[in-house]
């Protein structure tokens, strides 16, 4: 597995046809679209870690039980830079590359201290956005890059501060049922206190608004002040109901001062992350038609989260369902040189893997402050939302399951009551060999497993007619240890969990990240 994920990945330009065993489904028709690293050296050099790898975007395009593959390297400004220099020159979270011995150093520290934070890598190799009608690889910097997702050519380079006042944003946004994009990011430059950014891009509804760029069209929602002046919260996602903005401000925490000082100490962007175990999580809810605030607070014990599950509203109750950790550990466990071991560094230091949880939090609307303080607020649930002297409710979750990530629903259900998750499986290490299908109402879940096979994160697509929450299929990108066995999309049936075909393509196939699945037009 370690072999797999550090290899350099190669584009596969042209169409490949898929060899397809099984029986697709006649109504599958459209585009999966994958980001993820897929180069992690360049000349004589290489980087320092996994989420650093230059993207590689690759796509499966279903036509009449057929598919097509083809991969090709983002061409952003860093994959440029690199290519043409033939050795890394753009530095990474987790690879620090310090000025030419030609170049001032002290001239080149003085701006990073003057600008709080550094013009970032535009290396976009988690996700895959859609903002109106156009398709954007990114991470969680302010450079995206737009694509073709027919081609997968690059066509250009856009910054959110052309737009919108941030450095940071999500690679995780939401969309609403009318065509909106709603996305986050944190603002440092700018303001006293840095702050987190909620921004919506609406869709593209009428002539007028087709004739411009989506993004030159993007509103500011509403802003929230950090709770540090200098570590703003690090986050990867968020969770979005039919009302509200769900923003996790959890105590895993970004450094300002380490961050503007890392050429200064040697040290790389990615350390500047530190989880603080004795600080609390805090739950804001935002109505995101107004941009206010629920007044109360929300709070509950430390954790770290990267990825939501869904989150909906009943009862006056907003249900929060996520995925957390105990400790910071995961991202020390992708260095390369912990990949590269059998043994890995994270492990012989005692730090063990802390294993995701998924948990569901309960945040009630209507607190009343006449109740005597320490009252469960919320009833009919192993979670409890307790009242505090001050007025604020602190929050114990209901575990939902254990050892599973890169979750997925059916998301016609986002934002509201739903039964079925979907996610890889992680239970003993960050590997994950499995599929899993979680029903929230009978506590049972199903799997989908193959000798030496590595699955990707889940990705369901409704049948046209669905009228149940499960009628549809399950797409994942496999990969194996095994060399006598392709690399292939696997596709299940989301309601009995089996195995109805499989695509298997003759390239080399790097394990990703996220995606999204783009159905095909009419």
């Amino acid at each position: 597995m370690q072999a797999i994920m550090t290899q350099n990945g190669c584009e596969t330009a042209g169409p490949v046809k898929a060899q397809v065993t099984g029986a697709l489904p006649v109504w599958l028709s459209g585009t999966l679209l994958r980001n993820g690293p897929g180069c992690f050296s360049v000349g004589d050099s290489s980087y320092n870690h996994w989420f650093d790898g230059m993207s590689l975007i690759h796509s499966f395009t279903f036509s009449k039980g057929e598919v097509v593959y083809r991969s090709k390297f983002l061409k952003s400004e860093t994959h440029k830079r690199n290519t043409a220099a033939n050795r890394i020159v753009v530095s990474e979270f987790g690879t620090m590359i310090y000025p030419d011995p030609c170049k001032n150093i002290f001239s080149r520290a003085f701006t990073h201290l003057r600008n709080a934070i550094p013009d970032f890598t535009d290396n976009n190799l988690i996700n895959l956005i859609r903002y109106g009608d156009q398709y954007y690889a990114a991470s969680e910097v302010n450079y995206i890059n737009q694509i073709d997702p027919a081609t997968l050519d690059t066509l250009g380079r856009t910054n959110y501060r052309d737009h919108i006042a941030l450095n940071l944003a999500t690679a995780h946004p939401h969309y609403d049922d009318e065509g909106n994009t709603y996305n986050m990011g944190t603002a440092i430059l700018g303001w006293t206190t840095p702050r987190y950014v909620i921004f919506k891009v609406p869709a593209q509804t009428t002539e007028a608004a087709r004739r411009r760029p989506p993004l030159e069209q993007l509103q500011k929602v509403c802003s929230i002040p950090c709770r540090s002046n200098l570590a703003p919260g690090y986050f990867h996602s968020f969770g979005m109901t039919g009302r509200y903005l769900v923003f996790v401000e959890q105590p895993f925490k970004l450094h300002i001062p380490q961050l503007a000082s890392a050429y200064f100490r040697g040290a790389n962007w990615g350390s500047c992350l530190k989880f603080h175990p004795d600080d609390q999580t805090v739950f804001h809810l935002i109505d995101r038609h107004t941009g206010k605030e629920v007044a109360t607070r929300y709070y509950g014990d430390a954790m770290v989260v990267f990825h939501h599950i869904n989150a909906y509203e009943e009862g006056g109750v907003v249900v929060v369902d996520l995925i957390s950790y105990s400790d910071s550990n995961l991202y020390q466990m992708f260095y390369l040189d912990n990949l590269r071991q059998d043994t890995p560094d994270y492990v012989k230091t005692n730090q063990g893997f802390s294993p995701p949880i998924c948990k569901r939090f309960l945040l009630p609307l209507s607190v009343d402050q006449d109740v005597a303080t320490g009252t469960n607020l919320v009833t009919d649930s192993r979670a409890e939302a307790r009242l505090q002297k001050d007025g604020s409710v602190f929050c114990t979750p209901e575990v939902l399951f254990q050892g599973l990530e890169l979750p997925a629903i059916n998301y016609k259900f986002n934002g509201k009551k739903y039964r079925y998750f979907y996610g890889s499986r992680m239970e003993w290490s960050p590997h994950p060999n499995k599929l899993a299908k979680v029903d929230l109402e009978t506590g049972t879940h199903l799997e989908w497993e193959e000798a030496n096979c590595f699955p990707s994160e889940p990705v369901f697509v409704a049948s046209p007619d669905a009228v149940v929450e499960d009628d549809g299929v399950v797409l994942s990108c496999v990969v194996s240890t095994d060399p006598a066995l392709s690399p292939f999309l696997l596709v299940l049936d989301a309601h009995t969990w089996k195995e109805v075909g499989r695509a298997a393509v003759d390239a080399r196939v790097h394990i990703d990240l996220h995606g999204l699945f783009i159905p095909a037009g009419p």
